[in-house]
């Protein structure tokens, strides 16, 4: 699998550089382009999931110890939880955001009939593993609710109507904006909040924070160590960014606005990784000065945690309805609704009872990957290499999502 990885990631990273070089300059529309704050809102938001709430700090403790892992010497905590979540490992939404937008329209590698199944079977096993991911962190968060380290009748719940939410969401193309917009900004507030309370109650100096902040640096300094596996946690994250990568290029390739696609690559890569840098300096800070989270924090937290969720499985959602003709004016707005509450919540116990995981999921991403460079080597490789716009159909119209169903 290790092999299969990084025979993946380096693949990837040379498509991305082919991309710059011969399109660098071309201007990039999707069939719904918006504003680029918008964009940027949409490809943030549905572009990440609760891990990136839940998941630091139960994870910094175990970088520092590098007795136990003496892989993670290199640098400081926090760079290595940057570089598992932030800047580089975003050129995969790139590389798929681009080749959606533009390439596949001459392609159309992903109707094929057999593509199309295992695509769909990625999607809909990727929104099943971020509700599961909500599911098994709300113990550890919400110790009040059970015995802090159980998952509870109420934590069932809370997940259930997260998906319930996200699937009627999904019925309508016009949400995406809102929730999206909703999202970023209520991520903001809890960035500053938690930054706020840190201070406000004189628990540590304002510098700490800036001085942990500074941190990150260790990332750019030893980036060349963050793009093959570090080791088997650092190969679940890098399979767990492949299995969204297709179907986060698929959703916000839609609503690239007329940016050329050097700018498309840094808005991707670069800006969704400072509010990244932003809120894991403020969880570092709360780590290394023990300032506790109970309460009112770890309460905050999660909420923001499921309003991620609820993102991010209202664009997965409508992907997969999309691609299986799931449509909510084919089968009827009770049934789409009913069916995905279903399908999804089976789905997120499997993973529960550890019969699925996402590395095999990664792996399968990979394999779409290969395959479909084969298919252009063979089948399309004029037609592909004479590609000098995106699709002229796609016009720069702001107002046209306004107008969707």
């Amino acid at each position: 699998m290790t092999v299969w990885l990084s025979a993946g990631i380096i693949f990837t990273l040379l498509s991305v550089a082919y991309i710059l070089f011969k399109w660098g300059n071309m201007k990039v529309v999707g069939v719904t382009p918006v504003r680029t704050f918008t964009f940027i809102a949409i490809l943030f938001t549905s572009g990440l999931d609760v891990g990136l709430i839940m998941f630091p700090l139960t994870e910094f403790a175990g970088y520092a110890d590098i007795s136990a892992s003496p892989e993670y010497a290199f640098t400081n905590p926090l760079a290595i939880e940057f570089g598992f979540w932030g800047f580089l490992i975003w050129g995969f939404y790139f590389l798929t955001c681009f080749y959606f937008c533009v390439i596949e329209p001459k392609v159309k590698f992903f109707e094929l009939p057999v593509v199309k199944f295992v695509n769909n079977v990625v999607i809909i096993g990727t929104c099943a593993f971020t509700a599961f991911l909500l599911l098994s962190n709300l113990p550890w968060y919400l110790p009040s609710i059970g015995d802090g380290e159980s998952v509870v009748p109420a934590f069932y719940l809370i997940v259930f109507a997260a998906i319930a939410f996200a699937v009627y969401s999904s019925t309508s193309i016009k949400y995406v904006r809102i929730l999206s917009l909703t999202t970023t900004w209520v991520f903001i507030a809890l960035i500053v909040g938690m930054w706020a309370a840190a201070f406000v109650f004189g628990e540590s100096e304002i510098t700490a924070y800036f001085t942990n902040l500074g941190l990150i640096g260790g990332y750019f300094a030893n980036i060349d160590n963050f793009v093959l596996p570090i080791n088997e946690y650092h190969e679940f994250y890098l399979f767990w960014w492949f299995s969204w990568s297709i179907m986060i290029g698929q959703f916000t390739s839609r609503f690239v606005g007329g940016l050329k696609t050097y700018q498309v690559m840094l808005a991707m890569m670069v800006i969704p990784s400072i509010p990244i840098a932003a809120w894991f300096s403020v969880l570092y800070h709360y780590h290394s000065a023990g300032i506790p989270t109970e309460g009112i924090t770890n309460l905050a937290m999660v909420c923001v945690g499921v309003v991620f969720v609820i993102n991010s499985l209202d664009s997965l959602i409508r992907l997969y309805t999309d691609n299986l003709n799931m449509t909510v004016e084919r089968i009827g707005k009770g049934n789409y609704i009913a069916l995905n509450i279903v399908a999804l919540s089976l789905l997120t116990l499997l993973f529960k009872l550890d019969f699925l995981q996402i590395q095999w999921v990664g792996a399968l991403v990979i394999a779409i990957f290969f395959s479909c460079f084969a298919f252009i080597l063979s089948q399309k490789f004029k037609s592909v290499t004479a590609i000098k716009t995106s699709p002229k159909e796609n016009k720069i119209d702001f107002t046209k999502i306004e107008n969707l169903n």
